[in-house]
Parts: structure tokens; sequence; C-alpha cells
């Protein structure tokens, strides 16, 4: 079973990227995760339609890694109460063209780490639904990590323990729906 990670935040030290560090720290046994190089993300060009089928490199390494995941593991910040703005560009490259989406069908999950209270909830929300417009069978639950810049130890690590256990628990239900 192999779960593809994809962190909606492009900065080295972002509390997204240390989200997924910790759902691979914390993926069952059995469970191989692999993050998404965010360089490799930072290549994606502006989607355009008129080259979806002959996409450039980027997008065909990205497209490769996400169909050849069982499952995949978006966390995002929220950026003016929404998802970033190449998150969004990222999964318009993947739900095209539609009969052939990298998407189509993928199970998918969503969390989300941001400084503020709430946890990037909006941000999630708005994923979910356009995931879920784009093909892919999205996991209806959510897992917000709030005051993120509060939340991790120097070494990345989550602090508080139900909240490991609440991401080791995210990862599992993805893993075992995708494995369904």
């Amino acid at each position: 079973m192999k779960v593809l990670g994809i962190s909606g935040s492009l900065r080295r030290d972002s509390y997204n990227a240390k989200l997924l560090r910790e759902a691979a720290r914390h993926a069952p046994d059995g469970v191989d995760f692999e993050i998404a190089d965010r360089e490799l993300l930072r290549q994606l060009p502006a989607f355009d339609q008129d080259g979806e089928d002959d996409p450039p490199a980027p997008v065909q390494e990205l497209r490769r890694l996400v169909s050849s995941a069982d499952a995949v593991l978006f966390v995002t910040p929220e950026y003016n109460h929404s998802i970033p703005g190449w998150l969004k560009n990222a999964v318009d490259w993947l739900s095209r063209p539609q009969a052939e989406a990298a998407l189509k069908g993928k199970d998918v999950a969503v969390a989300g780490a941001s400084r503020g209270a709430f946890g990037a909830v909006w941000s999630q929300a708005e994923l979910r639904k356009t995931l879920g417009a784009s093909g892919a069978r999205v996991i209806d639950e959510e897992l917000s990590v709030p005051s993120a810049h509060e939340a991790f130890t120097e070494e990345g690590e989550l602090i508080d323990e139900e909240l490991r256990q609440l991401l080791a628990a995210h990862v599992a239900g993805l893993a075992e729906a995708a494995g369904s």
C-alpha cells in the first residue's frame, strides 16, 4: 500500500510539511508513505488546457506519482480562507484530461495546519470540494492543527499525544479506504 503526501505549502519549514513528515512516521505497518518533493511542486506551470495532452515534464512526473499511489494525503495551509493558488493549479493538472485523470477514482484525504485558531478548516473544506469535483474519492473527515507555530517540537514532532493519535488514525483510515 502506497500513500503519497502532498503539502500545500512550499516553504522549507512549513507546518504542513512537518505534518506530512509526522503522518509518514505514524503510518500503519504495511504503508509506504512517500512525500512529493517540494522542488517538483514548485516547477508546475500554470494550468493550460491547451497543454493537457502533452504537459511539461513536472506535470508528467506529478501525474505519475499520483497514479502510482493507492491514496493521497493532501495537507494545506489557509490563504485568504481558501487553498493556496499553486495547490489548486496542481489539482487542475491532476484532474485533466478527465477520462484518464490521475485523481479519477483515487482515494484522498485532507488535513491542515495553520497559525490560526481553526487549523485551516476553511481551506480543507475548499480542497475537499475541489478534489471531489476532480473525480477523487474524498474521505469525509478532516484533521486540523490550530496554532501550528506552537504544535511541533524543534525536531518537527507533534507535541500533543491526542493529535498524534488522530493523525495516525487519519492516515490509517485513508489506507483502509484505499485497500477496500
